[in-house]
């Protein structure tokens, strides 16, 4: 009996030690440090785990690479040699067109802008709307010209007023590309067009391409542009013909954009939508622009035809809580970021199942919506998606000396268990 009082006297004032160095040396470490926020979680957009693939069904299609994702989500569904590089010819001119509605939505430039045609983008040949030196378009013309008609002379025009010169904004280009997680992408220009003879051009892969058009969907003036047939320029002087033939035989496609030089082939990033759900497929380095169009479509009949949407959680869903040892409240509710929404095949939807990932606690000062943990979708040992968990609300620093008085209640708490033990 005094060996087994004398091994709790101990424990106890072990106990005791501990709390006194975690009151005076900071806490825990088993928590999220300040600071996170998950406000901006694109894409993934510090880069986030790789979207999901659902068990893939075997079949093939002639394009030398190819993806199919959800554009919400990024969850693969689909994909042939997604991480080869190719040139992706005028697909480029989704990241201008990226990078200049991403202006356009923090207010450092508008649609109403006027822009003035320089020497240089006058003469970029290809294909063009025929941009005149001196010529001045309101920006929205110009996006437009670029959306609809893949104007490589509008790409330039956009590039060096967004940034001064298109050197500048292609490393705009280039650090965005790594900011989304494009691992595999250089730009040389902001048309697509092929760089002179021994010097590196443009390159990328199925899965980047299919990365930066989900960021570019998220922006309705740019489908609303995509999907158009025909449009025009100069009071209706220059008509303006849509390059994506998908949008007059597929239901629901309303972009995206084309490409196609002698090295890159032909090649399509088409993004359609059906009942809520907007699938992208990208397809490179096809043989004809019949057979972009065809094999884009294949893609998407797949998609829609063998998988099902199950919503997982709303945002702002409150789905757990997390113990803060040193706020002003010990006990954080936790919420959903983002709504999230994935992808399985039909039949499945019953057996999508939620995983909350979160630490023992965090510390405090905490700020609304600051990340804590995360909500994983999970079909058997497969993660389809996932979302941030963040703090419902905000949760100020204690008083040391009420931490400090805190955690030796919680230790005479303990050290009484113990004797009833």
């Amino acid at each position: 009996m005094a060996r087994r009082g004398f091994q709790k006297t101990a424990m106890a004032v072990i106990v005791i030690a501990a709390i006194l160095k975690l009151s005076f040396a900071g806490g825990p470490v088993n928590s999220i440090p300040p600071g996170t926020n998950s406000s901006n979680t694109s894409l993934e957009l510090a880069a986030p785990p790789g979207p999901s693939q659902v068990g893939q069904i075997i079949f093939d299609i002639p394009s030398e690479s190819a993806i199919l994702t959800e554009a919400s989500s990024g969850q693969v569904l689909w994909q042939k040699n997604a991480h080869k590089r190719l040139p992706p010819a005028s697909i480029s001119k989704i990241m201008t067109l990226l990078l200049a509605m991403e202006a356009v939505q923090t207010g450092r430039v508008s649609l109403d802008d006027q822009v003035t045609v320089s020497a240089t983008a006058s003469r970029q040949g290809g294909s063009e709307v025929f941009l005149a030196q001196g010529e001045r378009f309101p920006l929205r013309d110009l996006l437009k010209a670029i959306a609809i008609a893949s104007a490589n002379d509008a790409s330039v025009a956009v590039a060096e007023y967004l940034a001064g010169t298109e050197q500048a904004f292609v490393t705009s280009m280039n650090r965005r590309a790594k900011e989304l997680g494009m691992k595999d992408t250089y730009f040389f220009d902001s048309s697509g067009l092929p760089a002179p003879e021994g010097v590196q051009g443009n390159y990328t892969t199925a899965y980047d391409v299919a990365i930066m058009s989900r960021e570019l969907v998220k922006y309705p003036q740019i489908l609303k542009w995509t999907s158009t047939w025909q449009d025009s320029l100069r009071g209706g002087k220059f008509v303006l013909t849509n390059t994506n033939r998908l949008l007059n035989t597929y239901l629901g496609a309303d972009g995206l954009k084309t490409g196609h030089t002698e090295e890159a082939g032909w090649s399509l990033s088409a993004t359609s939508i059906r009942n809520g759900l907007r699938l992208i497929a990208v397809v490179l380095r096809t043989e004809s622009d019949e057979a972009r169009v065809e094999q884009a479509a294949h893609l998407m009949d797949y998609g829609f035809r063998a998988f099902a949407r199950v919503p997982v959680a709303s945002r702002g869903r409150r789905v757990g809580t997390v113990a803060v040892p040193n706020g002003t409240r010990t006990v954080l509710p936790v919420e959903t970021g983002q709504p999230l929404v994935v992808l399985t095949r039909r039949g499945d939807e019953s057996l999508v199942q939620k995983k909350l990932v979160l630490p023992r606690n965090v510390q405090a000062p905490l700020s609304k919506g600051q990340k804590v943990g995360e909500l994983r979708a999970t079909l058997g040992n497969e993660t389809l998606g996932r979302v941030d968990l963040v703090a419902a609300e905000p949760v100020a620093r204690a008083n040391p000396v009420v931490v400090f008085f805190r955690r030796i209640w919680g230790a005479l708490v303990y050290i009484v268990t113990l004797g009833r033990g």
